[in-house]
C-alpha cells in the first residue's frame, strides 16, 4: 500500500516509522525545507512540497496513493489537504488528525475526511473506558458516520451466561470482539457472556441509544 504522509514533524515521522515497518511504502510531505531529512527516516520518498497548494502537490504523484494522511499541526491545512486529495486526486482514503478538538465537528466527507482522528479525545475515550462500566464509550470515529464503541458489563449484568447470539443488537451494530482478561475473543453465536467483559462494536452513531440500552437490559 503506498500511503502519504503531510507534515514530517514528530506525529507524522511515527506514523511512517510504523508504516514501514509494516512493509507499506510511504511519502513524507514537508513545506519547510528545514524540516526535510531523508537521512531521519531513510525508506520513506521525502518530498518538498506546500500540502495545501494544488500546484505543489501535482509534482508530488499524490493520485497514485492508496492513503492520505494529513498530519500536520494545523488543522486549516489537514482540511486543505484532505479536500484536494479526494476531489482533486481521487485518493480513496483519507485520515486527518484534529490538533483542537473544537474543530472537530469540521472533519467529515464534506472536507474529504473518511477517518479523523483526535488525539485528545481518543486519551479521554481511553480513560472513560479504564473506569467506566455499563456506560457506552466512543473509542474512535470511523468512516460514514460509523464509530468504534466499548462496553464492560458489570459484574451483575443479566446477559452474564448468555450466549451472544441472545445479545439483541440494533440495525447497523456489529459486535466485533470480546476482551476478557487477557484474551480477544471473536465472538461466536454460542460463546457465553461474562460479567467483566469488554464489547467493542462497530455503530451507526444514530442507534447507539439503542445499543446502550440492549447491553443495559
Amino acid at each position: 500500500m503506498k500511503v502519504a504522509i503531510a507534515g514530517a514533524g514528530a506525529v507524522g515521522r511515527s506514523i511512517a516509522r510504523e508504516l514501514l515497518r509494516n512493509a507499506h511504502e510511504v511519502m513524507l510531505i514537508e513545506r519547510k525545507p528545514e524540516h526535510v531529512e531523508p537521512d531521519a527516516i531513510p525508506g520513506a520518498t521525502w518530498v518538498h512540497a506546500d500540502a495545501c497548494e494544488l500546484s505543489s502537490l501535482e509534482s508530488t504523484g499524490l493520485e497514485q496513493c492508496d492513503v492520505v494522511i494529513a498530519a500536520t499541526g494545523d488543522d486549516k491545512a489537514n482540511l486543505v489537504l484532505s479536500l484536494l486529495a479526494t476531489t482533486e486526486f481521487g485518493v480513496p482514503r483519507v485520515v486527518a488528525r484534529v490538533n483542537d478538538p473544537r474543530n472537530e465537528w469540521l472533519f467529515d466527507e464534506s472536507w474529504g475526511v473518511d477517518v479523523a482522528v483526535s488525539t485528545p479525545r481518543m486519551l479521554a475515550a481511553l480513560v472513560e473506558e479504564a473506569v467506566t462500566v455499563g456506560d457506552l464509550v466512543r473509542l474512535m470515529t470511523l468512516r460514514k458516520g460509523a464509530n468504534l464503541v466499548e462496553v464492560t458489563l458489570p459484574d451483575t449484568t443479566a446477559l452474564a451466561g448468555k450466549p451472544v447470539r441472545k445479545l439483541e443488537l440494533p440495525r447497523d451494530v456489529a459486535l466485533v470482539t470480546i476482551l476478557r482478561g487477557g484474551r480477544v475473543i471473536v465472538p461466536q453465536p454460542d460463546d457465553p457472556l461474562e460479567g467483566g467483559d469488554e464489547l467493542l462494536f462497530v455503530a451507526a452513531e444514530e442507534v447507539e441509544d439503542e445499543l446502550r440500552r440492549a447491553v443495559n437490559r
